[in-house]
């Protein structure tokens, strides 16, 4: 073996082995966080958790059901005010991003897409809490919107782009209009890809505090309507967190558990969709 070859033998196996250890230390603290929050959080995992109010301050026992709803309430306001404008202006941004207009669509969702969550709940406190004079889902869902939509956009975007060329050309051949070849063509071909931005952008958004504390805020019964204070698991989740009872803290966990779980069950769902067909 000449010594150029045993060179690159060397090096390939050293890159292997970096390639190896650099992957390990992406996985170990997914799976310890994984690991630990399953530990601490199956104690408080039972019936009284996913069905009943929580239980007085300072007594043991209730549940978090208020809180469960009050999230899927929250998060399903969000996607009726950020999925469908996301994905028009990724629609947009794919057929005329080229425009002035269209690069000043581009870099804003790139700006919001970094904005602290907080300032969004903040935003969302000036111009819709402090109008009302009082908290509600509907402030809260569109705090969560706001931070859902560049997300949406740009994913739209960019697997509107990847669908090939010579499909829009053989559509606009055959006299199809431009739009009915966007939406019956493009869109169609591009939906498991914008599925898979839209479960992520739910992934983020469902499990985000600093917002709802300055929106929704928080309410130990049920909400009558969207128009007032509604519970919601990370919030629920920073109040027992910090409380000085043991129960409220088994009960943070069992919480944390249940938004590790769905965040997990949305992002492999979002996988599935993405995977080539055999």
């Amino acid at each position: 073996m000449s010594r150029s070859v045993r060179t690159r033998s060397l090096v390939d196996r050293a890159v292997t082995v970096l390639c190896v250890a650099a992957t390990a230390l992406a996985i170990v603290p997914l799976f310890s966080v994984l690991y630990y929050v399953a530990a601490r959080g199956l104690g408080g995992v039972n019936l009284a958790f996913f069905t009943e109010l929580p239980a007085p301050v300072g007594e043991v026992g209730g549940g978090a059901a208020n809180a469960i709803i009050g999230s899927l309430e929250l998060v399903g306001l969000a996607c009726l005010i950020g999925i469908p404008p996301g994905i028009l202006a990724g629609v947009y941004l794919a057929e005329y991003g080229n425009s002035k207009l269209g690069q000043l669509v581009r870099f804003s969702a790139d700006v919001m897409a970094g904005v602290p969550s907080i300032t969004v709940g903040l935003f969302v406190y000036s111009l819709v809490v402090l109008s009302t004079g009082h908290f509600s889902a509907y402030a809260g869902g569109l705090a969560l919107a706001i931070i859902m939509l560049p997300t949406v956009t740009r994913t739209t975007e960019e697997l509107l782009r990847l669908v090939p060329e010579a499909l829009r050309e053989a559509a606009l051949g055959l006299g199809v209009a431009k739009w009915r070849t966007t939406v019956s063509i493009l869109l169609r071909t591009a939906l498991p890809g914008v599925a898979t931005g839209v479960m992520l952008a739910i992934a983020r958004v469902f499990g985000e505090t600093a917002p709802l504390l300055f929106t929704s805020f928080s309410n130990r019964y049920w909400a009558e309507s969207l128009n007032e204070p509604t519970a919601s698991l990370p919030v629920q989740i920073f109040t027992y967190a910090v409380s000085p009872y043991e129960d409220w803290h088994r009960q943070a966990w069992a919480a944390a558990l249940l938004l590790v779980v769905f965040i997990l069950v949305l992002n492999v769902s979002a996988r599935l969709l993405v995977r080539p067909r055999v």
